[in-house]
């Protein structure tokens, strides 16, 4: 189920993403790789409030990081992959390849996603610590 609401989110991030790159590229007439690294970053701001919010909801406890560190977190694992993987595939498909950068940006958007839903899952969002002398983790719900 969580890879389902992962995927929901996704879509609508990269609604915001493509919005944003069209907007900036076509309207504001920014270079397609900075306009790329800045729709990625909407995404992925847009994403950390519904993965917090919506996909691991189930993840929050007295010892879950504050949002402000699970943000860090987001941003310097997934936002990281996200902009330096799309910007290294912008380069390739739009810049090399000469896509046009919106078809570019759809491309590199699924070859990000698995990626950042495993980093989601096994190192940001986190599920609380079971308390001292409780079975570990692998007794936990699987998702």
């Amino acid at each position: 189920m969580r890879w389902l609401k992962f995927n929901a989110v996704g879509v609508l991030g990269m609604i915001v993403q493509l919005g944003s790159l069209g907007f900036l590229i076509h309207v504001l007439g920014m270079h397609y790789l900075l306009a790329t690294a800045l729709a990625v970053e909407a995404a992925v701001l847009h994403n950390f409030l519904w993965h917090r919010r919506w996909t691991w909801a189930d993840r929050q406890g007295v010892d879950v990081p504050a949002w402000g560190v699970l943000l860090l977190r987001f941003n310097l694992t997934t936002g990281l992959i996200s902009i330096a993987g799309n910007l290294a595939f912008m380069s390739v498909l739009a810049g090399a390849a000469g896509l046009e950068p919106v078809v570019a940006n759809l491309l590199s958007i699924g070859l990000c996603s698995v990626i950042n839903f495993l980093v989601c899952d096994h190192f940001v969002f986190l599920p609380p610590a079971l308390p001292e002398g409780s079975a570990g983790r692998e007794n936990l719900p699987r998702d």
